[in-house]
């Protein structure tokens, strides 16, 4: 097996950095070997859904915490993303969009907390979290991918 040429000895640290990132960002990571993808499956063949069933409640759960057990949430989805079907890779995918997402609406109602009008907006994020994350879970028990996953509101 031969190391891309940001993996390579001569490459150092700072080319391996870069190579992680570049992969760590990347929306849709590429399979380059069935092999090679390490999938826990059911008893059925179907992959276990458990672990986006867990970063779907730690987002909730954000929600009463500040926000860090979804820190651990959007780590498992970078994580554990590329691993398995299309249907369960575009579940991290969502997922992971709606960590950022979420992010940024949190940030505007924070802004907008100065004129007033921010608890309004910090209620209606919250909301669309909170049904964004159920879509997803129902979608995921059935085995399917999430609607609109490039959306930006629900």
């Amino acid at each position: 097996m031969t190391l891309p040429l940001a993996l390579s000895p001569s490459a150092g640290i700072i080319g391996a950095n870069i190579f992680f990132l570049g992969h760590l960002m990347n929306d849709n990571p590429q399979h380059n070997n069935a092999s090679d993808r390490h999938v826990v499956t059911e008893p059925g063949g179907t992959p276990d859904t458990t672990l986006p069933l867990v970063v779907y409640a730690l987002y909730l759960a954000g929600i009463v915490t500040g926000g860090v057990t979804a820190l651990v949430g959007i780590v498992m989805a970078y994580v554990y993303r590329g691993n398995g079907p299309h249907w369960f890779d575009e579940h991290y995918r969502y997922q992971i969009r709606t960590f950022w997402l979420a992010m940024l609406y949190f940030a505007i109602s924070g802004l907008l907390m100065l004129i007033m009008i921010g608890f309004v907006t910090w209620l209606l994020v919250v909301v669309w979290l909170v049904v964004r994350c159920v879509k997803g879970m129902k979608r995921l028990q059935e085995h399917r991918e999430p609607d609109n996953v490039d959306a930006w509101l629900l």
